[in-house]
């Protein structure tokens, strides 16, 4: 077929460039620790200097004898050597880039490590995040006077145009029932809501299902006690059906939200769906505070709320309605198999198809930070204690160059450890029954 395009902004200038801005920017920073070892470097090297020709003129003045004093000012330059203050941060997140790549973690700057020790309220996504993000029409309940292959081959023409995993179902559905699809003369996404476009001359529109006449109605209570997602298809403003979807909540999603409650975060779902399924999934993975029926916009308005109230955020997920939160949050993790917007928008990406990567990444990147805190604290407690011992003649140029070569090593050995952070690489879940809304979708399958 045909394809026409408008580029309404191109280059840098469009979202996902502006996104990359962002990152590069992100980038470019350094660490708030690092910022602070600059500046105590920018100190540290001329006072050693200093120290070390006040070391050699009190050595000559007192009367010792030029050699003793050139060692003992000599002994002060290699003892301070900064290489242990150089490596602290460096080689922390050397290791830690590792550790993480190892796990399916990417880290795409200082940012998530300095958020990380601070955040204590987790929102997380349910389509795509908690769950699979595969779709499938589990229900159909026409209106009367429709049939159920009529009604799939429109919304089956406007949802092909759309990539939401819902209008990936619909339409694949439409196209096993029905085969070929009517042509689409327009079409417009809306974000968190639905679809609408003109097929043979009537406007169609399928999404969030509200006033919706009795019977349907009465389909749609059904269908969300259990889990499932119901969807709407209007043709011409008027109701002609009723779709029950539903989408496995990921085996280890349960386990994911128990390892985060256990460092001491709170979890918070947040979703477009209605209160009756956010309700059923936030059972079934042990998330109590739910916020439905949410817009990207609201997502962001949920964050920003938080943040005012003093909390420090991080928002986990996958889709274009989450990019703006992921942006928003103190933190953004986004899992690897999301949108291109999602991934540039976050500042942790786990490209491991598997939730619980989310609670490591974060154990991850405060540990980090706790790492390089300790080695920058290690190498100015090793330079306060050494340098007066070799200003007072007490450690020759020989054992001052060992023990500044021991200083460095003690870092790299320090910051070595992170490679052992959460022990092997966690294996795949295993499906397991319990959960009504998976094995809905399972059964459906």
């Amino acid at each position: 077929g045909r394809l026409i395009v408008r580029a309404t902004r191109v280059g840098r200038e469009t979202q996902l460039g502006q996104m990359t801005r962002l990152v590069e920017h992100a980038q470019g920073e350094k660490a708030a620790v690092q910022r602070l070892a600059d500046r105590i470097s920018g100190v540290f090297v001329p006072a050693v200097l200093l120290i070390s020709a006040l070391t050699l003129g009190v050595w000559l003045l007192t009367g010792h004898p030029a050699t003793a004093a050139f060692s003992a000012a000599i002994s002060v330059l290699i003892i301070a050597c900064p290489c242990a203050l150089g490596l602290a941060t460096p080689a922390a997140l050397f290791v830690a880039s590792l550790t993480g790549a190892n796990r399916g973690i990417f880290f795409k700057g200082y940012r998530a490590l300095e958020a990380s020790r601070h955040v204590d309220t987790v929102l997380l996504d349910k389509t795509g995040t908690l769950t699979h993000g595969q779709m499938t029409i589990t229900d159909i309940e026409a209106a009367r006077g429709y049939e159920e292959d009529e009604v799939l081959r429109w919304a089956g023409a406007v949802e092909k145009a759309s990539e939401h995993p819902v209008a990936r179902a619909v339409a694949a559905m439409a196209e096993r029932r029905v085969g070929e699809l009517p042509e689409l003369d327009t079409f417009a996404a809306l974000p968190g809501i639905g679809a609408r476009g003109t097929v043979e001359g009537h406007e169609v529109y399928i999404g969030r299902a509200a006033g919706l006449p009795a019977g349907l109605a009465a389909r749609q209570a059904e269908w969300e006690a259990l889990g499932h997602t119901v969807v709407v298809v209007r043709r011409d403003g008027a109701a002609i059906a009723a779709l029950g979807v539903a989408d496995a909540i990921r085996p280890e999603a349960a386990t994911a939200v128990t390892e985060l409650k256990g460092l001491g975060l709170r979890c918070v779902l947040v979703t477009g769906d209605n209160e009756t399924t956010a309700r059923a999934v936030g059972a079934a993975v042990g998330i109590e505070e739910i916020v439905s029926g949410a817009l990207p916009a609201d997502k962001v308005a949920v964050i920003r709320r938080l943040q005012k109230e003093g909390g420090c955020v991080a928002m986990v997920g996958d889709g274009v309605n989450d990019a703006p939160a992921l942006a928003s949050a103190d933190l953004g993790l986004a899992v690897g198999s999301g949108t291109d917007v999602a991934i540039n928008a976050a500042d942790l990406i786990i490209v491991r198809d598997d939730l619980r990567i989310a609670g490591t990444a974060i154990s991850l990147a405060r540990r980090t930070l706790n790492t390089i805190r300790g080695n920058l604290a290690w190498a100015f407690l090793y330079n306060l204690a050494a340098i007066p011992l070799a200003a007072l003649g007490l450690l020759n140029p020989l054992i001052a160059g060992a023990a500044m070569a021991l200083s460095s090593t003690f870092v790299i050995a320090n910051s070595a450890r992170l490679l052992r952070h959460g022990g092997p690489p966690p294996r795949p879940a295993r499906s397991a029954p319990g959960h009504a809304p998976a094995l809905a979708a399972e059964q459906a399958g």
